[in-house]
C-alpha cells in the first residue's frame, strides 16, 4: 500500500509552530511547545485507527459504544530529539509502548550512524510512529524505519516538525509504503544539512545544550 504525505495545517498546530521557530523561545517554551504539538499531530495522526463497538452501562441506561481495537501502538523516538515528542503523544494514549533507536549524523558523510536500539518483545505487532522533530536529509528517518521493517513491522508512520524537500523526497523513494506527517515543508537544506528557515537544531534547543 502506497503511503503519502500529510501536512497538516490546522491552526493551532501553525500558531504554535510560529513561536516554536522564533529564537528567542526559552528552552522551557520550547520544550512545551513540542510536546504540545507531538500531541495535536498524533490527535490526526491516528485517525484510522479501528475501533470496535460494545456496550456499556452508563448511570442512567444502556449504550453502544466505539472503542479502539485491533493492533495497539507503540511510539519509537529517534534520539535525542524525537525524545521531546514522546510525552505529548503519551498523554493521549497512556498504554502505548516507547521503544528508542540512537543515531547520530556523520557530519562529513551525513549520514545516520547507529548507536542504541531498545524494542518492546511485541514491537512488530504494533501499530508504529517513528518520531523525529527535524525531517532533514530523511537519512536517520530511511535507517530507522528500515531497522523496524527488519524488526518485522508493518504498520510504521513518520511524525516529524518540520521537514525539508530533501527529506521528504528521500523517504518517499526509500520508503514508498509510509505515511508521512508533518506540520511544515520548509524551503531546503544549507551546506551544513539544517532546514531553512526551520528552527535550528531541535535536540539543542530541547534540552538546552546550546
Amino acid at each position: 500500500m502506497a503511503g503519502s504525505v500529510h501536512v497538516m495545517d490546522h491552526p493551532l498546530i501553525q500558531h504554535k509552530l510560529s513561536v516554536l521557530r522564533d529564537k528567542n523561545t526559552s528552552v522551557k517554551e520550547f520544550r512545551e511547545l513540542v510536546s504540545e504539538i507531538a500531541s495535536l499531530m498524533c490527535f490526526e495522526a491516528t485517525r484510522d485507527m479501528p475501533t470496535e463497538e460494545i456496550e456499556i452501562e452508563t448511570p442512567v441506561g444502556m449504550a453502544k459504544v466505539k472503542r479502539l481495537a485491533g493492533k495497539k501502538m507503540a511510539i519509537v523516538p529517534i534520539l535525542r530529539a524525537g525524545l521531546g515528542m514522546v510525552d505529548g503523544i503519551l498523554q493521549l494514549v497512556p498504554s502505548a509502548k516507547v521503544g528508542h533507536i540512537g543515531l547520530y549524523r556523520n557530519p562529513e558523510t551525513l549520514e545516520p550512524v547507529e548507536y542504541y536500539c531498545k524494542m518492546p518483545k511485541d514491537i512488530a505487532e504494533r501499530e508504529v510512529y517513528v518520531l523525529d522533530p527535524m525531517l532533514a536529509t530523511g537519512g536517520s528517518a530511511t535507517a530507522a524505519v528500515s531497522f523496524l521493517k527488519n524488526y518485522g513491522c508493518k504498520h510504521i508512520k513518520l511524525m516529524c516538525i518540520i521537514a525539508a524537500p530533501e527529506g521528504v523526497k528521500r523517504i518517499s523513494e526509500d520508503h514508498p509504503d509510509i505515511d508521512v506527517f508533518v506540520a511544515a515543508v520548509d524551503s531546503h537544506l544549507n551546506d551544513h544539512g539544517y532546514i531553512v528557515p526551520g528552527l535550528g537544531d531541535a535536540g539543542d534547543r530541547i534540552f538546552g545544550t546550546k
